[in-house]
């Protein structure tokens, strides 16, 4: 991972970064730039604020913007004139992921800062610099590949960001690891595989119990062991705590993990199986999120389950017709087994209910297609029949650099879920992402009035590097847990 500094001091930079305004598209003060750099830049700004392109003067100190100063003969031999937008914390992100596409090739970058930025804008530029940075190869590092390793940033007294740091630094790494979970191809990937990715990424304090598939036939898991009886590699249920002892309430986090789908005997397209490597980000972001409550030791109990299975033709798979029988007794006739998505995660919502007691149940899927068609694809679709908490999960998204939005949960819909065979059917025509949340809802229990859902299928990946997310799975969700989260942390009761 890119080796992110605060310094009081610049030192000798050879690639400078300098921030600026929106707006009016001016140099910040940082204080210490010798003046012929500082008048070259301002020529540089006033020329960009001319150009005839259609870039007019607001645009150029637009958050991620960047002017290059090229100055082969002097030093710094290069400045990056980077653009902050409005100084807020999402303008100071973009400015440092766009610091770090723009110097790539270099070894090292200084970033100059001035003395009165504030702390939000320190974490985000931090979470800017350390998630543009990241990169997933699984081969010998090209030779035309990054260069980048160390980005020194200098302000004024550094010892006083030092929570800010330290907590954009956890959450950069975590939304990392999520990222390097869903990027590793599924021939590697195996539901015990994961499980023990996270159970060795513990730390003391937290608690992990791995469920086999004995112990979830003895306990009626029935829609997960459905979903993963096909597969040579078992079915398994990621349970990982966070029991501080200052809690004050439990938040129970689930994440589906289908750790490949082919979509059973209802088989997909095989174009359409090329990236279902990437349906288990949900359980990826809730994991990420539980560890990052402990490493930040946040106030708050927090429950990971991942209900984690391989979705495979054979002799031995789901078939359309059957008829599965979840945690708790509820009965679901199948009718198409690509939408099995929902039948891993109503299986852990169920005993969530029933056995954790959570004060709050949140999931994450990558579940319907319908996701991106509705909402394209940076914005996850948040059904929740709680306004508070559907409030609070958006605005923590926001905040994180994260979009959702929320969609109704149509109660007329609640019909066409119907069955002559069972209690439900799994995949009915229609709006299939609210049917699939009005689906879910059904196995919340009494945690049903304090449950949101967030459908991510599409934002859990990005085809090209793009702001802080890098080319591959995007961490998506990580952000905005953590930072949900601590509000709730904080919040008065």
């Amino acid at each position: 991972m890119l080796a992110v500094r605060l310094a009081a001091g610049r030192g000798p930079a050879d690639v400078l970064v300098l921030p600026v305004t929106g707006g009016d598209g001016q140099l910040v003060d940082v204080g210490g730039v010798p003046a012929e750099v500082a008048e070259e830049c301002a020529a540089l700004l006033a020329q960009a604020a001319r150009a005839p392109d259609g870039d007019p003067g607001p645009r150029v100190g637009q958050a991620g913007k960047v002017h290059v100063l090229p100055r082969p003969l002097g030093r710094p031999r290069r400045v990056l004139l980077v653009g902050i937008g409005d100084g807020g914390e999402a303008g100071w992100r973009a400015a440092g992921a766009a610091a770090v596409r723009s110097g790539a090739r270099e070894r090292a970058l200084t970033v100059a800062l001035p003395g009165d930025v504030a702390p939000a804008a320190v974490r985000g530029l931090v979470e800017g610099l350390l998630l543009a940075g990241y990169r997933f190869r699984l081969g010998a590092q090209r030779p035309d590949g990054p260069r980048l390793r160390r980005v020194r940033v200098a302000v004024p007294d550094p010892e006083r960001f030092d929570a800010e740091v330290a907590e954009a630094t956890v959450v950069a790494e975590l939304t990392c690891l999520a990222r390097d979970l869903t990027n590793t191809p599924s021939i590697t990937k195996t539901p015990a595989w994961f499980a023990r990715q996270v159970a060795t990424r513990a730390a003391a304090g937290l608690r992990v119990r791995v469920w086999r598939e004995t112990e979830l036939a003895e306990a009626g898991f029935g829609g997960l062991l459905a979903v993963g009886g096909g597969s040579a590699n078992p079915p398994r249920l990621l349970e990982l705590s966070w029991r501080p002892r200052r809690a004050r309430e439990h938040v129970v986090l689930v994440g589906k993990g289908i750790t490949f789908d082919t979509g059973g005997i209802s088989i997909k397209p095989s174009d359409a199986m090329i990236l279902m490597r990437k349906d288990m980000a949900g359980a990826a972001a809730v994991a990420a999120a539980t560890l990052g409550a402990a490493e930040l030791e946040l106030p708050v109990r927090v429950t990971a389950l991942t209900p984690l299975a391989e979705n495979m033709p054979s002799g031995s798979a789901l078939r359309p017709g059957d008829v599965v029988r979840h945690f708790g007794g509820r009965t679901c006739e199948i009718r198409n087994t690509d939408a099995e998505g929902r039948l891993v995660v109503a299986d852990a919502l169920a005993y969530a209910a029933a056995r954790l007691r959570p004060d709050v149940l949140v999931d994450l899927a990558t579940l319907t297609g319908a996701n991106a068609v509705a909402l394209g694809k940076r914005t996850g679709a948040l059904y929740s029949d709680d306004d508070a908490l559907a409030q609070a999960l958006a605005a923590a998204a926001a905040e994180a650099g994260e979009k959702v939005w929320r969609m109704p949960l149509v109660e007329d819909y609640r019909e066409a879920l119907g069955s002559d065979l069972a209690d439900l059917i799994n995949a009915p025509e229609g709006a299939g992402s609210v049917l699939a949340a009005l689906f879910l809802r059904e196995f919340t229990g009494s945690a049903r009035h304090r449950w949101a859902h967030i459908d991510m299928s599409a934002p859990s990946w990005i085809e090209r590097d793009e702001a802080e997310l890098s080319r591959g799975a995007t961490g998506w969700g990580v952000r905005t847990l953590l930072r949900w989260l601590r509000a709730r942390s904080q919040a008065p009761r």
